[in-house]
């Protein structure tokens, strides 16, 4: 008897310790009501603390968060190697960009074995060049637990590279300059920009933007001499209207700067002789709300996509003598169920990028003789659009492709006789081959009868009986296109049997500018129930069941997770929001906070009562509600600049106190990263695999 007792004792100390993770109490933040009262209405936010960074009990709270998710996912730390492993092995060690020509020098990337970042090289356009690295960036980010290379910019006489790095990933980047002749590095060190270099052609005047310190917005152009201190750079532009940023660029001719002051709505150009740096720039158009456009140059004249008139733009041209509105002549007219997106100029033929159902799609237009003709393309779901195009006077034109199937791969296209040669196609090692997943388009429709498309991707051979895991993704804003590309991070999901799909809800911009449209401002509750009804989609037509349905949205797409799960909680079994903008309203009413001015053409301005109780009503902080919630993967960055790292840590604390299931909720914050995430290009397979094994612990496929 006293052997049997025995033996139970030690079997349910066993049991204890395969359950130790549910034994570990979830942490609790401590309650600080704090009232916020607009238009007569009253919010009692007990977690607006978390705000304080400088304040040790924050630091205390994040740190106990992490230490919760580590405990509780330790267990699965095998199989997040297993993961991590799986997905480098994947990945060329030694590799190389294609090389592209300018001035006279062929460039390229390319990496080393077990390093984190890659060597930035020429090569002169002779026989038998020698290779010369002119940055080194593994070099560059030695010594910090953060390295982002922003831009890069060789001078005209190829004898300097101005390039701009973020060593905090707070998106404020320094421009540093390097002799390309001796290797040394220039005393000139610019602090505070948006990362943009562009040269004037005497190759010692550089322009850049810089940022406002606290909101972070692009909102001056600053003139720089080579050898002078930075303080006593030249203002060259200043928006003064807080909705806006600027940015500046060279036109493919390399002849003329353009600056381009832009909102979500509205934009306004000026340019600038690039030869001239002493000159004034000079308005291409007075910007009017609502009126978009863009420049380039070919000739006399300048090329401008723009929206005036044209839901899905058109493109004019315009001589650069004389470039307002009044003297815009229509080059490609406004098709109202094609959205123009993109073109290149060469000397014989006109490369436009449009959307037609869905698809991207290059067209070719001769100036002069012969007939337009669209690239034909192999799937019926990829990417596509141009590459690095240089030159005018050539026949040959670059483009990337890629689909849920085939790997990133370069073309080049003869325009003339059509002949398409492939210079590279992204190696995937440990056994990889395309051929044995199947990709495809289907359609949800939405509760107003609108079709909703999405893109799938899984192994051929899988079975509709509703019994497969599922990954659904999704964004839904600013008029940003998730394209179906190839993604090498979910090869470990296909592999183990999921089925993956991108939702292409409004918001985006995937079947024009009216997809958009009917996604944001007052419009936003379609993007929420778009995402729900793709969801319900799946479920219904087989391919996965509530019990196995994973959805996936980062930054504005955490907020699209954070609303969903308010609305259809039901519907998923674990949701993964990476960096979500999931306290809309108290953010977009403090103008303090970076970039939420110049959001108020996205989301609203909630000063405006009408749009405040419309954002109210879909904010996923305040909409969180007493009831059962999936299980929750959360992640942000402490350094986050785009959305600060207290909105996921007030969500998580509300979210732990309110929901009365007993499903997995954690928190992971890292204390090194911003908005992007890790910055190596084996450093985000860890965050990977976390989240991959939240998912399988949650589908009972995690030994432990």
């Amino acid at each position: 008897m006293k052997r049997l007792i025995l033996n139970f004792l030690v079997f349910c100390l066993f049991l204890t310790g395969c359950n130790i993770k549910e034994k570990i109490a979830p942490p609790k933040a401590k309650k600080v009501p704090m009232e916020i009262t607009k238009h007569g209405h009253t919010r009692v936010d007990d977690y607006y603390w978390l705000r304080e960074r400088e304040n040790p009990e924050v630091t205390e709270f994040l740190e106990v968060e992490n230490n919760y998710t580590e405990k509780v996912m330790k267990h699965t730390r095998p199989f997040q190697n297993e993961i991590f492993e799986e997905i480098k092995s994947k990945i060329k060690q030694e590799d190389e960009s294609v090389p592209y020509k300018k001035n006279g020098y062929y460039y390229y990337s390319r990496t080393v074995p077990e390093t984190e970042y890659f060597l930035i090289c020429r090569k002169k356009d002779i026989p038998d060049a020698g290779e010369e690295t002119i940055l080194d960036v593994n070099q560059a980010a030695s010594g910090y637990d953060f390295f982002e290379l922003g831009g890069t910019a060789v001078s005209p006489d190829n004898k300097l590279l101005a390039f701009s790095e973020d060593t905090v990933s707070r998106r404020k980047y320094t421009i540093r300059i390097k002799n390309l002749e001796t290797g040394e590095m220039l005393e000139d060190a610019i602090p505070l920009t948006s990362g943009r270099i562009v040269w004037a052609n005497d190759n010692k005047t550089l322009y850049y933007v810089l940022k406002d310190d606290v909101t972070l917005r692009s909102e001056r152009i600053m003139k720089h001499i080579l050898g002078t201190p930075f303080e006593e750079d030249t203002e060259v532009f200043y928006e003064e209207d807080e909705t806006f940023s600027v940015s500046i660029y060279k036109t493919k001719s390399e002849k003329y700067l353009i600056i381009e002051s832009e909102s979500t709505l509205t934009s306004e150009c000026r340019f600038l002789d690039a030869g001239n740096p002493g000159g004034k720039f000079e308005i291409i158009q007075p910007r009017s709300r609502g009126v978009e456009y863009s420049v380039d140059h070919f000739g006399t004249d300048f090329y401008i996509r723009t929206n005036l008139n044209a839901l899905n733009f058109k493109l004019v041209k315009a001589p650069v003598a004389n470039p307002g509105q009044d003297n815009w002549q229509e080059v490609i007219p406004h098709r109202e169920n094609v959205y123009f997106s993109d073109f290149e100029i060469l000397k014989n033929y006109l490369v436009v990028s449009e959307r037609d159902r869905g698809i991207t799609r290059l067209r070719v237009m001769p100036w002069k003789n012969g007939d337009e003709y669209y690239i034909d393309f192999d799937e019926d779901v990829y990417t596509v659009y141009g590459g690095i195009n240089l030159d005018f006077d050539t026949e040959w034109f670059r483009f990337d492709y890629s689909s849920l199937t085939t790997p990133n791969s370069v073309f080049e296209f003869n325009l003339r006789t059509k002949e398409r040669v492939l210079l590279k196609e992204e190696e995937v090692l440990g056994g990889f081959d395309k051929n044995n997943y199947e990709t495809k388009r289907i359609y949800a429709t939405a509760g107003d009868g609108t079709q909703i498309p999405m893109s799938l991707v899984y192994r051929k051979g899988l079975e509709k009986n509703g019994d497969n895991p599922a990954l659904i993704y999704g964004y839904g804003s600013y008029g940003i296109t998730i394209d179906p590309t190839f993604r090498l991070s979910i090869l470990p999901l296909l592999d183990r049997g999921f089925v993956y799909a991108i939702a292409h809800i409004r918001g985006g911009q995937i079947n024009g500018r009216s997809w958009y449209e009917d996604g944001k401002l007052l419009n936003k509750m379609n993007t929420f129930t778009d995402f729900n009804d793709c969801a319900q989609h799946l479920i219904n037509e087989g391919y996965t069941n509530e019990k196995k349905l994973f959805a996936k949205g980062g930054s504005a797409g955490g907020l699209l997770m954070g609303a969903c799960i308010n609305m259809r909680p039901d519907l998923y079994r674990g949701v993964i929001a990476n960096v979500p903008f999931v306290d809309i309203v108290t953010t977009m009413l403090d103008e303090t906070i970076p970039l939420t001015t110049s959001e108020y053409d996205e989301w609203g301005n909630p000063n405006n009562e009408k749009y405040y109780h419309y954002m109210l009503s879909y904010s996923p902080y305040d909409n969180v509600e007493r009831k059962d919630y999936p299980a929750l993967f959360v992640s942000t960055g402490l350094h986050d600049s785009q959305v600060q790292y207290w909105e996921p840590a007030k969500w998580v604390a509300k979210l732990r106190d309110m929901k009365t299931d007993k499903n997995l909720l954690l928190f992971h914050i890292n204390m090194d990263y911003g908005h992007g995430g890790a910055s190596g290009r084996f450093q985000w397979i860890e965050d990977t695999a976390l989240e991959y094994a939240f998912i399988f612990e949650l589908l009972g496929k995690v030994n432990g």
